[in-house]
């Protein structure tokens, strides 16, 4: 989960924009306009950046997790031209890796020919961006901290891609399976949710992340909602005093384990909550990504936080 508090930089390279083609003189009929997948595009990041293409991207490099997998969603997964080391899936296994999306090989990333990278929206680390910049390289910055970030993310990779109707598509889903989530938990007890990100030194979510949105809308409390910190640290005494009511561990497929060695852990064996069998596991590989699968997320925090109401 280190991944989705830390960030890294990029930044985006204005392409110039082809001239429409008009009547140049009586004889000659104008040109028909330009098709969507044709047409120029141009596009403000989320670091303040204007992105200006000629035409939807054709060849992508995307640094982030969650966007690789909302480029999938929009159906145009055969636009990537490379995967991270963190991307799975069957849309991006045969891809060739980068490396890390925070420190790629930029003579790969290169090698590649792309026509756009999408990365991380900070810019505490310039340089990757300067030397995409530098060799040409247009890069779109954008951000993954809250659920606003999610659906504005699928609305800029539909139009940048020239897929804006399967963006409309997938957004209307999101919100339908984050209602349906909603609504299922109407009138039910809130109980107070500690999520872990991270163990040692604790690691939770603070309210204007993701993770705490998803824990509102499935029928929770983030327990540090008072957190002024996205990622904040927090000791395990402070965690004690608080005693939530859940805690959220995220797993993946070696991960069956951890819950038990908590409840066995120093400190963590005062949690209530771990005595009483309400240490709970979600999938890290859902939760833990704010794209296309914040609905499945939801669905998942909420069958962790209310087991009354699992199907």
């Amino acid at each position: 989960m280190r991944s989705a508090a830390r960030t890294a930089t990029a930044a985006i390279l204005a392409a110039a924009l082809l001239a429409a083609c008009g009547d140049r003189g009586g004889a000659r009929p104008s040109s028909p306009p330009a098709s969507a997948a044709d047409s120029a595009v141009s596009l403000v990041d989320d670091a303040g950046r204007t992105v200006t293409l000629p035409r939807p991207a054709r060849r992508i490099v995307a640094l982030v997790p969650s966007v690789t997998e909302t480029v999938v969603a929009l159906g145009a997964a055969d636009r990537l031209v490379a995967r991270t080391d963190f991307d799975k899936g069957p849309a991006v296994d045969r891809l060739p890796s980068i490396g890390g999306g925070l420190d790629p090989s930029v003579e790969t990333l290169v090698s590649l020919h792309p026509d756009l990278v999408l990365g991380w929206e900070t810019t505490g680390r310039p340089e990757l961006r300067n030397r995409l910049t530098a060799l040409g390289i247009p890069v779109f910055s954008i951000k993954t901290e809250d659920t606003t970030d999610v659906f504005r993310a699928v609305r800029n990779l539909g139009r940048l891609t020239g897929r804006a109707r399967a963006a409309d598509s997938l957004a209307a889903s999101l919100r339908a399976e984050l209602a349906a989530v909603r609504a299922s938990v109407a009138g039910a007890a809130r109980p107070t949710v500690f999520y872990m990100a991270w163990n040692d030194p604790p690691l939770t979510a603070g309210p204007k992340t993701f993770i705490s949105q998803v824990i509102e809308v499935a029928g929770g409390r983030n327990a540090f909602a008072d957190a002024t910190a996205l990622w904040p640290t927090v000791s395990i005494e402070e965690i004690v005093r608080r005693q939530p009511e859940f805690v959220v561990v995220p797993t993946g497929e070696q991960g069956s384990t951890k819950v038990e060695e908590l409840k066995r852990a120093a400190g963590w064996r005062e949690l209530r909550a771990l005595r009483e069998g309400r240490g709970v596991r979600v999938p890290a590989e859902v939760v833990n990504q704010p794209g296309p699968r914040l609905g499945e997320a939801a669905r998942a925090m909420r069958d962790a936080i209310h087991p009354e109401l699992r199907p």
